[in-house]
């Protein structure tokens, strides 16, 4: 009789913590709001906002999750893919150099009275000077093609104004006055498209 008393207390007990933990998981869920959604986050219906337990946003607390989905980060680095003279990829973002323009890839300038493929190598340029190296870019706007419009850097070089100073772009006056010296020095040494004639890129694309 006293093992049969024992074994009930012990199932009795059995039942009760199992009965608590239930309980907990229960009110649990329903202060959460139910489970979590593919971005590993969930409403907080109890503390209100919205959070995250799993995901790279994980232990966030954000107002909403249009928040959360907001891109945060003004700034962008990584390995580099070379559009254009003005233009790069980093992963899928793809980054307009700001306050400049260069020559299309398809444009030609003249040079002594030959024509030369100034808009390939204007993207060669910016090709070597970023080399294997990251690129970190400080976006400032956002044109209407969906571009981010960044100035970016391989170390300390400021490659929005190094284009400029070697005369493989000009300074984009319609946006930004801020690489109008660097033109002017550009010009002034026959550096790049400056050793001959060229149309200004914005007129050769109206054209």
């Amino acid at each position: 009789m006293q093992i049969v008393s024992n074994r009930n207390h012990w199932t009795s007990n059995c039942a009760g913590i199992v009965f608590l933990l239930v309980w907990f998981l229960a009110t649990e869920a329903h202060a959460h709001g139910g489970g979590l959604d593919r971005y590993g986050c969930h409403h907080n219906r109890k503390a209100g906002g919205y959070h995250c337990h799993r995901g790279p946003n994980v232990g966030q607390h954000y107002h909403s999750k249009q928040e959360m989905l907001r891109p945060q980060a003004d700034q962008l680095s990584g390995r580099a893919t070379v559009t254009d003279g003005d233009t790069i990829r980093i992963g899928r973002t793809r980054i307009r150099l700001h306050g400049i323009d260069a020559p299309e890839r398809r444009q030609t300038c003249t040079s002594d009275g030959q024509s030369w493929r100034c808009g390939e190598a204007s993207t060669e340029a910016l090709k070597g000077v970023i080399g294997d190296n990251p690129v970190q870019c400080s976006r400032r706007d956002k044109d209407h093609y969906g571009r981010i419009v960044a100035v970016c850097r391989v170390g300390s070089t400021d490659l929005n104004a190094w284009m400029v100073q070697q005369g493989w772009a000009v300074a984009y006056r319609r946006y930004s006055k801020d690489y109008v010296s660097d033109e002017a020095a550009a010009r002034a040494a026959g550096r790049g498209m400056w050793r001959g004639e060229f149309m200004m890129p914005w007129e050769w694309r109206r054209r």
